[in-house]
């Protein structure tokens, strides 16, 4: 299974929703990055994802996007190939 990072903030009704999604995949080991306790790890994520909205979520090193974008994914039936599941 690959790994996932996401960059987090506190109070993010998106970045819950992107939790729970994965977890009804059994994802539930996912690297949160705060980028509201840290202004450089902002402006990390901005420079990585071109986006200055969370969630920004990776799996692997496949920049997935945003919420919308990991819903799109799994409504496609992309998501599970590409975290690895069947």
């Amino acid at each position: 299974m690959k790994s996932i990072k996401m960059y987090t903030s506190a109070y993010c009704p998106y970045c819950s929703n992107a939790e729970k999604l994965l977890s009804k995949k059994g994802i539930t080991d996912i690297k949160k990055i705060r980028v509201d306790e840290d202004s450089a790890i902002l402006e990390e994520m901005i420079e990585k994802t071109g986006r200055r909205t969370v969630p920004q979520i990776y799996i692997g090193d496949y920049h997935v996007g945003g919420f919308d974008d990991l819903r799109a994914l799994d409504l496609e039936g992309k998501l599970d190939p590409l975290l690895g599941i069947s």
